[in-house]
Formats: structure tokens, sequence, C-alpha cells
């Protein structure tokens, strides 16, 4: 319920969903909101209400809303403009903004403590201005009285100048990590085909091999390429264009699977112990994201003890809600004062010398454990360490059995595929996996020449790549599926933007890359089976 004497925003956007959320936030701020969905009706109301602050998006039906800025800063000077825009977020839009008269311009979506914080301030302003202006009205007359209310304004403005400094410095830095993880955005693309032609080669050697010593080689070799999958992982979780796969994940093999790299990652001087319990249930989450924010908890626990010291990690029921279970990583090493345990998850906060660390490892861990559904708590003293606890959902279903045994299972099945992948290595592993499971397979390597299959072709199943020169596979899919509606579709994809995928396929299955041959017989299946 709205304040007697909350202040009046005018919240003005013509998209219900982003206009409702906004309104929501500032109520439950204390903030009394009234709606426009267009930039006449907003201005209506601005002439009507002289609101003290309008939030107003950019992209208006009507009126767009760098006019309808102008106008408000023209006729009603005393108004604060808060421009907002989940679109027009480069450097040329915000600078357009502010040059038209905005107070303040904030990309969308912001969170709701963002959004109050954001207008309180633009209110700070304007009462300090106020204040200015009432002085220099009456200077004459109360200079001597005002003298010291003056210096605390001047102490309020120049801290508020430090913390615009401060936030404009964080976003230099968030906008070169943006560029950054583009650019391992397309990197991992690119390494994803090669992926999946080596690992699906691998693993059919390693099934078929007599000799114990290409078994052995093979698996060796198997190994260093899951291991550079789980490296595409993370460059795609780093570019933030990739929306994690929550899964039930075995927790305790997951652990039990680091030994290796652990030991290699932490050195000699550090002793690790992992304590696991017995009989813990499956927890919903990514695994390669789960693995690389251990990862990152261990090599920050070795960089507390510098002197060397022990490393535990353990898994157990999380005690106080026991549908939930904990990943804990304590360390033994110099604990975090108050006031640097206050600000641990914030991006870019460090106390790492400069080139030591980029302060976004913790906040990375926090959002992985938060996109799943779990929660982070970290524990610190002075001199005696560090704990920090993943509490993460725990699920009766069964963790994913293994890829390999999946395409041992595999039956022998005689419906019809045609793939369709510019990659001519994905293209040949994809078509011999499948003609040795039984299935009739047709190639093509591009989407002119998989329609000219399509027209002398009914197959069962298309399979096609989301990335391909020319026409992609949504394309694709689009002219296979006026030709043959029954025609089922699976994309296979390195493609590492999953906002874009998504408005391209739709709720069409997807098989993302790198995948093993198990793992595409059973994605075949189960396209086949629905």
């Amino acid at each position: 319920m709205t304040k007697p004497d909350a202040v009046l925003v005018v919240n003005i956007d013509d998209e219900d969903a982003p206009r409702y959320v906004k309104t929501r936030d500032l109520r439950a701020a204390g903030f009394e909101v009234v709606e426009a969905g267009t930039g006449a009706e907003g201005l209506r109301l601005v002439k009507e209400l002289q609101p003290p602050v309008v939030l107003l998006d950019v992209q208006l039906p009507d009126i767009d809303g760098y006019e309808v800025c102008t106008f408000i800063k023209q006729n009603y000077p005393e108004v604060m403009v808060l421009m907002t825009s989940a679109t027009f977020t480069t450097s040329a839009h915000r600078t357009l903004g502010l040059n038209t008269g905005a107070d303040g311009y904030l990309v969308q979506p912001a969170e709701p403590l963002e959004l109050a914080a954001a207008i309180n301030a633009l209110l700070r302003i304007r009462r300090s201005e106020d204040a200015l202006r009432t002085l220099n009205e009456h200077l004459d007359q109360r200079v001597r009285d005002r003298t010291a209310e003056l210096a605390g304004l001047n102490v309020k403005l120049e801290a508020e100048i430090a913390q615009r400094k401060r936030t404009e410095a964080a976003l230099v830095q968030s906008q070169k990590m943006e560029a950054i993880g583009q650019l391992t955005g397309g990197l991992a693309h690119d390494f994803n085909n090669l992926l999946t032609a080596v690992i699906g080669n691998l693993d059919m050697i390693r099934a078929r091999a007599s000799d114990p010593r290409m078994v052995r080689y093979a698996s060796n070799a198997f190994q260093a390429a899951e291991r550079g999958s789980k490296l595409t992982a993370q460059l795609l979780a780093f570019s933030r264009t990739q929306k994690l796969a929550t899964v039930p994940v075995d927790v305790n093999a997951l652990i039990e699977g680091m030994r290796e790299i652990l030991a290699q990652s932490l050195g000699g001087t550090v002793n690790i112990e992992i304590e696991l319990a017995p009989g813990l249930p499956a927890a919903m989450a990514d695994a390669n994201q789960l693995e690389l924010a251990i990862l990152n908890l261990s090599l920050n626990g070795r960089d507390a003890m510098p002197d060397g010291g022990t490393l535990t990690i353990a898994t157990a029921l999380d005690p106080d809600h026991d549908d939930y279970v904990v990943v804990s990583v304590s360390d033994t090493g110099t604990g975090m004062p108050p006031e640097v345990l206050a600000r641990a998850f914030d991006p870019f906060f460090t106390t790492k010398p400069p080139g030591k660390g980029t302060g976004l490892g913790l906040s990375q861990v926090h959002g992985i454990v938060h996109q799943v559904g779990g929660d982070v708590a970290i524990d610190s003293e002075v001199g005696k360490g560090t704990t920090i606890r993943l509490s993460l959902r725990q699920t009766s279903a069964d963790a994913p059995a293994a890829a390999g045994e999946a395409y041992r299972a595999a039956g022998q099945h005689y419906e019809t595929v045609l793939v369709v992948d510019d990659d001519p290595d994905v293209r040949e592993i994809v078509t011999s996996t499948l003609v040795e499971i039984g299935y009739h397979v047709h190639a093509a390597g591009d989407g002119v020449e998989a329609l000219a299959f399509l027209a002398k072709l009914v197959p069962d199943l298309l399979i096609a790549d989301f990335a391909m020169p020319g026409m992609n596979g949504a394309e694709v899919a689009k002219a296979a599926l006026a030709r043959n509606p029954a025609l089922r579709i699976l994309f296979i994809s390195g493609f590492s933007d999953t906002a874009a995928l998504a408005d391209a396929v739709g709720t069409t299955h997807l098989l993302r890359k790198p995948f093993r041959p198990g793992d595409l017989g059973v994605a075949v299946r189960e396209v086949l089976d629905a």
C-alpha cells in the first residue's frame, strides 16, 4: 500500500510486461506510480500532475522518448526524467538521451533496488538544487546562517560525484568484459564443431578397438577432448549468452572426478581433503558450471593460503532445509575482515593487486548458483579461514546415464534421416553414427542442397545445423515443413547465443555441440518417438 507522503512517479512505457515490473518494483519501494502507455498520454499526465519524477521508456509507438523528454524539460524543467531502455543501450543512445535533457539513463532490465536507488539519487540532486536556489534567492539575508548548511550540501555533492566516478569506472570495465565475452563466444562456437568431430570419432574408436593399448590411447585422447568441451562451456558461460543446462547432477561423482584437476591446480603446498556424504541425492545444477564454481572457490582458497594449508571440499544435506544439498569449500587461510566480507559478491571488487584478479570470481559463482535456484553463503574470520557453502535444490530424479551407455543401448531402427551441416567433419560423424545404428541417412552440405534432396525424398527426420552460411537451419526447417508438415526436426548447434537461438527455433528439439554418438542416438530416438 502506498504511503500518504509517497513520491509520485509517472511510468511511461508501451510494453505491458516491463511497465508492470517497473511499477511493481517502485510501489514495493514506497513510491506512488501512475502509468501511461503512449507518449501523448504521458505528456497529458505530466501536465496534469507535474510529478517529481518521470520514468520514460525510449521506444514508444507515437512519440519517441527523446521528443517526450525534450518537451517535458522545456515546459516543466523541475520534473526529473530517468530514461530507460532494453534496446537502445549504446553510448550513442545514452548520450542522445542525456543531451535531450534526461537527468539519468538506465539500461533495462534493472534490479529493483537499482531502479529505486536511481530515482532516489535524482530526488537528492533535485533537493540539492532547490536548496541552492533558495540560498541564492536569499543570499543577502541568510548568507551567515546558511554557510554551515552549504558546507554540508557540498560534502554530499562531492560524495555523489565520487560515486558517479566509481560507477563510470565500473561501466567501462563492464563494457570491456562484454567485448571479451563476444570474442570468446565466437571462438567457442567454432571450437564446438571441431570437438564434435573429435569426440565422436574417439568414442567410436574406443568402442571398437580390441588392442588394450589402443583403447587406453583413445581413452586418454577422449578425456582431453572432454576437458576441451568443458573449457568451451566455460567460455560460453563467460560470454553470458548461453543459458545453464539445469539437470539432475550427482554432486559426489562430480567432485570425485575433480581430484586430478584440483591437485594440479592447487599445487603441493595445499592439502586437499574431500568429505562426501554417502547416499547423497542428486541436485539440480549445470554440471560444467558447478565444476567451474568449485574450481574457482578452490583457487580462491589456495590464494588465501600463501604459506600452504588445508582445503576441504565437503557435501551434506542442508540441516535447516532438507530439500537442499550443500557443497562447502573451506580453507585455513587469512580469512576476510567484515568490510571485505560485506562486498565479497560485488562484481569487480577484489583485494588482489592489479593484474592478479578481476573481481569476477565470486560474483560469477553467485550468479551460477542463483540461476539454478540455489543460494550461496560465506563464513569467514580473520586468521581462521573461510567457508563458502553452495546450497542446491535436491531432486528425486536420477542423474543422466553416461552417453556411452546410451549409445550402446540404442537399438536398430530403419527410419530415413536427412543431415544438413556445412562442416564436413561434423556431417561425417553424424552420418556414420546414424548409419551404424541402422538409419537410412542422406547428407547435405547446405540449405540449397538439402531442399534439393527434399524435392525427391520424404525423410522421417531432418537434422539441421543452426549456424550455416546462406540459409541457416531455421530457414531450412521452415522450407522443409512447408513441403512436409509431419517432418520431425532436430537442430544441432554450437551457436552460443541462447536467446537468438530460441527466437529462431522456438521449442523445437535442440542438441548442443559438442555431443557424443550416444547423445545423438538418444536425441534422434526421442524426437522420432515423441
